[in-house]
C-alpha cells in the first residue's frame, strides 16, 4: 500500500513540525499569557483586599460615629432631664410661695372678717341692751307708773342676757 510506504518518509517531518507547534503553543501560552493572567488575578485579589479593608474601616468609622451620636443623644437627654427637673423644682417653689401668700392673705381676711363680726355682734348686743333697757323702763312706767333706776335695769338686763 502506497499510503503506508509514505509514513516513514513523512514521519520525521511531521514530528518536527509537531514539536515546533507544541513549542510555540507552550511558549506562547506559558510564557506570554499565563503571567498576564496571574498578574490580573493578583491585581483583582489586591483590589478585593483593599476594598474589604476600606469597607472594614468605613464600618468602624460608622460604628464610632454611631457611638458618638448615641453618647451625644444620651448627654442631651440627661441635660433635658436636668433642665426639666430644675424647671419643675422652680415651678413647685413658685407655686408653694404663691400658695403660702394666698394662705396668708386668706388668714388675714378671715381674721378681719372674724374681728368685724365680733365688733358687729358687740354693737348689736349693745343696741339690743339699750333697746331692752328702754323697753323695760317704758313697760314698768306704763304698767306701774313708777320711774325705775336706769342703772339697776341695765344690770338686770345684762345679767338676763348673759345667762340666756
Amino acid at each position: 500500500m502506497p499510503q503506508l510506504d509514505q509514513i516513514s518518509e513523512i514521519y520525521a517531518s511531521q514530528v518536527f513540525w509537531l514539536a515546533i507547534v507544541f513549542a510555540l503553543i507552550y511558549f506562547g501560552i506559558g510564557k506570554a499569557m499565563v503571567p498576564k493572567i496571574e498578574r490580573t488575578m493578583e491585581d483583582r485579589s489586591a483590589r478585593i483586599s483593599g476594598d474589604l479593608a476600606a469597607a472594614e474601616a468605613a464600618r468602624d468609622a460608622a460604628k464610632a460615629a454611631d457611638e458618638a451620636y448615641q453618647a451625644g443623644l444620651d448627654a442631651a437627654r440627661a441635660e433635658a432631664l436636668r433642665v426639666t427637673a430644675g424647671a419643675k423644682a422652680q415651678a413647685a417653689t413658685a407655686a408653694e410661695a404663691k400658695l403660702k401668700a394666698a394662705h396668708a392673705a386668706d388668714e388675714a381676711r378671715l381674721a378681719d372678717a372674724t374681728r368685724s363680726i365680733a365688733e358687729r355682734e358687740q354693737a348689736a348686743i349693745g343696741e339690743i341692751e339699750v333697746a331692752t333697757v328702754e323697753a323695760v323702763e317704758a313697760i314698768v312706767a306704763r304698767v306701774s307708773g313708777v320711774a325705775v333706776d336706769r342703772l339697776s335695769v341695765e344690770q338686770k338686763v345684762k345679767a338676763a342676757l348673759a345667762h340666756g
